[in-house]
């Protein structure tokens, strides 16, 4: 009886063993794949200015980067910081790039486009109404710390300048 139930107790051991064994693979697949799914490079681009040259450079850029890198077979994250004068490149109701945006937006889900939760509320005080944001834009507290957050997780910046 003695022997039976050391038996089933190495049994048991043994298969305890095993699922751990389970859940290590599996625990370790999942983080491998967590790092694979992580974009290779990361990249903020700043806009500052209400300057639709500037603009259509910051698109530019970020079209050009995500090409470059495709065509590598690497993947990319690339967002957009808006503050300042440059939210009204994500302004419903100013934006000179609203179509290119929007464009982008459906083409390259890699490209988002972040707005300055400070500065529309600066904008909505000075012009005494809501500001509307594009639908492709997430508001985010601040574009300054935005950037700061991003460079802090190793994102390359770029600031495009139309000077």
């Amino acid at each position: 009886m003695a022997r039976a139930i050391r038996s089933q107790l190495a049994m048991v051991a043994l298969l305890g063993s095993a699922l751990l064994l389970c859940a290590s693979i599996a625990s370790a697949q999942e983080r491998t794949a967590a790092r694979s799914a992580a974009p290779s490079h990361k990249v903020a681009i700043h806009v500052d200015d209400n300057d639709a040259k500037v603009m259509n450079l910051a698109l530019n850029n970020a079209k050009n980067v995500l090409d470059f890198y495709q065509k590598r077979g690497q993947t990319v994250a690339i967002e957009i910081v808006t503050y300042g004068p440059g939210l009204h490149m994500l302004r419903a109701d100013t934006s000179p790039v609203r179509q290119r945006i929007a464009e982008m937006s459906v083409a390259a889900p890699e490209v988002s486009f972040s707005a300055c939760g400070n500065t529309q509320a600066g904008m909505s005080k000075q012009e005494g109404k809501d500001v509307p944001l594009m639908s492709e834009a997430r508001v985010v507290p601040s574009g300054v710390v935005r950037l700061i957050e991003l460079q802090e997780k190793g994102y390359s910046y770029i600031r495009p300048s139309g000077r």
